[in-house]
């Protein structure tokens, strides 16, 4: 672990807050973090309240990430001057490392998303003013000297596959989370038991790819992601699974079963297409064509009619055109998407199509980007208003903010506001009133 020399020692921080941004395996990570750091005997601050120590964990993907890690530092310098002990964790510090030393002296950790579980070692020295950077990449040693889990919430993360092989050629992650690794079947089966017996009564499967997931099972089995889902179903207290990212690539036939034939797993699935034209898939080393991808949904909706699909997309790719583009808008409505997230194309350094021509201009960006959020919107909402009327499974999240309101999630994860008198955690039969673009209004059964 480089570290510089040591400079003054900082007092030894009693309260901490883990910052996390991006996607829900830096969630997940987030608290581990969190974890590891309350097993020290330190507490997370409260809200309103400056902490000791602050960990920002970091993201990668989105525009200007990097930028934006620089800009919350200087965030954090106090009134007085002074600042709290400062970690940079996550992508941007994988991808990043010695350079945040060098840039914004008040970090005193950096540590990547393999290493975390070397943060309170880290935090240590800090504190003897042994700044140090963490950047390796064992997966499995980091999950074996993770905790144990304990207190859950009633949804809870369970990240079962870490690191991508598939190099698009626009993404970061092959870069700063590594190569794919599983992690082993029995270790996911204890951790699952532990987040339900601590409260979790629905569990998200997490992976950069989480359905090419493999491992062997108590038998010795060879097994994907549908032996693992079958396999926590199993558990009379788990009530509801998911997982996500999926890649269309990793799509199995029995995963695909699954869906049709294990009632926990909820009918939502987010599988990412970026875009609809053949040729910009080729040019990001998407393994899928339109119509293959087309044609796996069909599987899909086969099995369960009942799915909710969402998926994610780039557009202005380096050379894509307008006639290109107009490709991606018909797939959008030959699909009907639940729900989507759509993004302009920025730049990732090292990755191969940074270095590609014609990039398309900012302008034709932003007016293809407003076309195509207009559309997914109006699927969204169309797919909202379709279930009106339904009723349906609510499992109860949180309280609102008007008295007597609750909050959660309906099995295709939408989120359900209504009037009643549930506990958290518990799941009610609620029908479906109103909708609007991003909640649907229930009442109880």
């Amino acid at each position: 672990m480089p570290a510089t020399p040591a400079t003054s020692a900082t007092p030894a921080p009693k309260t901490f807050r883990v910052k996390s941004f991006g996607c829900q395996m830096n969630v997940y990570d987030g608290e581990r973090m969190a974890e590891l750091l309350g097993a020290e005997g330190m507490t997370a601050a409260a809200d309103g309240q400056e902490a000791d120590l602050v960990v920002l964990n970091t993201c990668h993907i989105r525009e200007k990430a990097t930028e934006k890690v620089y800009s919350d530092i200087g965030r954090l310098r106090r009134n007085d001057g002074t600042a709290p002990l400062i970690a940079v964790a996550g992508c941007v510090a994988q991808a990043e490392g010695e350079e945040i030393m060098a840039r914004a002296p008040s970090v005193k950790v950096v540590v990547g998303p393999q290493a975390y579980h070397r943060l309170p070692a880290m935090v240590a020295d800090a504190v003897a003013g042994k700044r140090g950077t963490e950047t390796d990449m064992p997966a499995e040693a980091k999950f074996a000297a993770l905790p144990k889990r304990r207190k859950s919430a009633p949804t809870a993360f369970l990240t079962v596959q870490e690191g991508c092989d598939k190099f698009c050629t626009y993404c970061v992650v092959p870069y700063t989370r590594g190569a794919e690794i599983s992690r082993p079947f029995a270790d996911l089966v204890e951790e699952a038991k532990l987040l339900v017996a601590g409260g979790a009564r629905e569990i998200t499967l997490l992976g950069q790819n989480v359905n090419a997931w493999v491992g062997s099972d108590a038998k010795g089995c060879n097994i994907g992601l549908d032996g693992l889902i079958r396999t926590l179903a199993a558990d009379p207290d788990l009530q509801r699974i998911r997982y996500t990212t999926s890649h269309p690539n990793d799509m199995t036939d029995g995963l695909i079963a699954a869906h049709g034939e294990v009632d926990k797993l909820m009918p939502f699935l987010h599988l990412p297409v970026q875009a609809g034209n053949d040729r910009v898939l080729k040019a990001m080393n998407r393994s899928h064509t339109a119509d293959s991808y087309l044609k796996l949904l069909d599987r899909i909706r086969t099995a369960n009619p009942d799915i909710a699909l969402s998926g994610d997309f780039i557009v202005g790719f380096p050379g894509e055109t307008d006639a290109e583009f107009e490709d991606t808008l018909r797939l959008v409505d030959a699909v009907g998407y639940a729900q989507a997230f759509s993004f302009k194309y920025s730049p990732r350094p090292g990755t191969p199509a940074a270095t590609m021509a014609d990039h398309v201009p900012a302008p034709v960006m932003d007016e293809r980007l407003q076309r195509l959020q207009a559309a997914l919107n109006r699927d969204q909402l169309a797919f909202n208003k379709a279930s009106v009327g339904k009723t349906c499974q609510v499992l109860v999240e949180r309280r609102g903010k008007l008295a007597g309101q609750l909050l959660g999630k309906s099995p295709w994860l939408q989120s359900v506001h209504f009037m009643g008198d549930a506990e958290i955690g518990q799941i009610v039969t609620v029908e479906l009133v109103d909708a609007g673009p991003n909640s649907i209004a229930g009442h109880i059964i």
